[in-house]
């Protein structure tokens, strides 16, 4: 269950403000792509309209072999920057959204997240509500309502931006086996360039608005290895210091290896 993705010059504007000129990827089923890039330089509106919620004013956007915006739509799952859980739902329900959608009863779909609730690092938290909850959990309960809708595709905009540095690493460590383990295609945006090494199989770096890709790197990331192991390596380091080289000039908004995020649009 994997679905690759793919856009020839794409383009897209907010009135006169160009987001997109001329940008090209493809994302081999299966993979995991991180794009990093200065706030506003269209990372965000490439998430829209990957999963259909956009349609770009020029080029092709392909998933699964669909072209229509319905079609795309279909194969994608996004999860915004903001958890959106719904307060007065416990977490078991607001996990298994994604289930009730897809017309499971209420019973159904509280045993179908259920069981995931030991893996996504959340036992015994079934009943708890929002408020009750960490900013890591609320994040965790959000990704596994995002994972539960069973699409191909995960797009994640800036999932750990609103964290802590502590809470953003260990989350990281947390959600990168589950990334492996899915076998689904995901395309990931941050402004942390560690993160996106740590957990993408490639980084897609992009130029300031309006944004086009200036290079593909692919990560050299060891899942046998630690977090800490893996981001103190040389080979690691110093991809991290190329990929922030290539930003300089443009980085206006842009956090590195920080974290932070103004969540800048388009």
């Amino acid at each position: 269950m994997t679905a690759s993705l793919s856009g020839r010059g794409l383009g897209h504007s907010f009135g006169s403000v160009a987001a997109l000129d001329g940008f090209d990827f493809e994302i081999p089923a299966g993979d995991t792509v991180a794009l990093v890039g200065p706030s506003g330089c269209g990372k965000s509106t490439l998430l829209e309209l990957t999963c259909g919620l956009r349609e770009p004013d020029s080029g092709r956007i392909e998933v699964a072999g669909e072209t229509e915006a319905s079609g795309r739509l279909a194969h994608c799952a996004y999860m915004p920057q903001r958890d959106c859980l719904l307060p007065w739902y416990p977490a078991i329900d607001n996990a298994s959204l994604a289930l009730r959608n897809r017309g499971s009863s209420r019973s159904a779909a509280r045993r179908g997240a259920a069981g995931l609730f030991s893996q996504f690092g959340l036992a015994g938290f079934e009943r708890s509500l929002p408020h009750e909850l960490s900013g890591g959990m609320r994040q965790r309960v959000a990704f596994l309502r995002t994972f539960l809708s069973g699409k191909e595709v995960l797009l994640l905009d800036e999932p750990f931006a609103a964290l802590d540095a502590i809470t953003r690493a260990e989350l990281q460590e947390w959600l990168l086996p589950v990334l492996l383990e899915g076998s689904r295609t995901v395309l990931l945006v941050t402004h942390d360039v560690e993160e996106a090494l740590y957990l993408a199989d490639s980084v897609l770096v992009m130029s300031a608005r309006p944004g086009r890709v200036l290079e593909r790197i692919k990560s050299p990331g060891d899942p046998s290895l630690s977090r800490s192991e893996q981001v103190t390596a040389p080979a690691f380091t110093s991809l991290r210091e190329r990929i922030l080289g290539l930003l300089t000039g443009s980085t206006e908004g842009f956090a590195g290896s920080t974290g932070e995020s103004d969540a800048g649009r388009p």
